[in-house]
């Protein structure tokens, strides 16, 4: 039997901070291709990514598990109590950094997959595809994966991402879909003056306040059937003015938008766009605004594939789950155009704090939904 809790500490102790493999991949396709599994390393512009797949390519009944080995910096060393590298377990838990988001989960499908091929081996073929580029700018990871995958011919019939996703207790929760998520940068530019002038300058900052209220009190929804409403939050205003004699000619602001699925990034860019147009006709000031949708909203419905993941966490855990769309991206908003996607992972309250760690025992318990899955798939359940 694989045992994922050694695999997490292994894959914890390879410092693949973003976009450094760290050994991290290197250690899976060693494991993987050990156990069957057609290895092949799909590297796009220095982000390393990995691509496993036991059994035909191309096969109508393809599980798919995705994940990530790279991590967030580790940040003020000296505040760990823990290696953050060291895997360290002590009293239950694992320490490091990944150790929750997400080398357990990553150790946990590996571990299941690799057990299940070599039990049962399947009629169908299973697939673990990890990125190193999750938590950056996410370019060239799942995405570079997607295009090597269209050009291939290899298909997923579903996909299971193992992001934690339970809130507070093991079983908790599965993600079904996300909302989308849009940032938009904002510079008004007047004209510098003497602030005991006034009437000789143009002074970009009200309008920017008027513009950057106009918009924070905008109410989008009340929420949708599996959406919680949409929220736009003001992050930063920058102006960068140490004089207090000066008007200064330009100021910034940033926002960012989480929308349902009664919105799209067009739309919302759209309403932005004209807002920023009035204030501008009304003032005299320039407005610019720069924008990125890093992804749209998406819902795979309740169906089939929550089902399973469902009975499963539920006949492990005593627990069951609740199906919601809660929380920011995943690289399941790249997998979603693919084929039907849903995520089920570990509690994920310590993730990206300092002494990142989990529960030891809830690392196996996830190799078990895992490997239930696979097998409930595989014995009939449809994708």
């Amino acid at each position: 039997m694989t045992d994922p809790v050694a695999l997490t500490q292994a894959l914890v102790r390879c410092p693949s901070v973003t976009p450094e493999e760290g050994g991290a991949l290197v250690l899976l396709e060693e494991l993987l291709s050990g156990a069957g599994f057609a290895c092949t390393r799909v590297d796009r512009n220095g982000t390393p990514n990995l691509y496993a797949r036991w059994g035909a390519k191309g096969h109508p009944r393809t599980f798919g598990f995705n994940g990530h080995t790279d991590v967030v910096p580790v940040g003020d060393r000296a505040a760990w109590t823990k290696d953050p590298f060291g895997g360290e377990i002590d009293d239950g838990w694992l320490y490091g950094r990944g150790a929750t988001d997400m080398k357990s989960g990553v150790a946990a499908f590996a571990a299941a997959a690799v057990d299940f091929v070599n039990e049962s081996p399947p009629d169908g073929a299973v697939v673990i595809a990890i990125t190193g580029d999750e938590e950056g700018g996410a370019t060239d990871g799942t995405v570079a994966l997607l295009n090597w995958m269209e050009t291939e011919g290899e298909r997923l019939d579903v996909c299971l991402v193992g992001e934690p996703t339970c809130p507070e207790h093991m079983g908790q929760m599965i993600k079904i879909g996300r909302r989308g998520s849009l940032t938009a940068w904002f510079t008004a530019t007047g004209r510098q003056g003497h602030s005991a002038y006034p009437h000789l300058a143009l002074n970009p900052l009200p309008a920017l306040a008027r513009l950057m209220a106009d918009l924070s009190e905008q109410v989008f929804d009340e929420g949708t059937d599996h959406f919680d409403a949409s929220t736009l939050a003001l992050v930063t205003m920058d102006v960068g003015n140490p004089a207090t004699n000066v008007i200064p000619a330009e100021g910034r602001a940033t926002v960012n938008i989480r929308f349902n699925d009664a919105h799209t990034g067009a739309d919302l860019i759209a309403w932005m766009r004209g807002e920023a147009d009035r204030i501008s006709a009304e003032t005299g000031v320039t407005i610019g605004m720069e924008t990125k949708i890093s992804g749209e909203s998406f819902l795979t419905p309740p169906g089939p594939l929550s089902d399973l993941v469902s009975q499963a966490v539920q006949i492990e855990t005593n627990r069951v789950p609740e199906l919601s769309t809660t929380g920011g991206t995943s690289d399941a908003r790249f997998v979603k155009d693919h084929c039907a996607v849903v995520e089920f992972g570990l509690v994920g309250h310590r993730m990206h704090a300092v002494d990142e760690r989990v529960r030891v025992e809830q690392i196996g318990q996830l190799k078990a939904i895992y490997g239930r899955i696979l097998r409930d798939y595989f014995d009939g359940t449809p994708g």
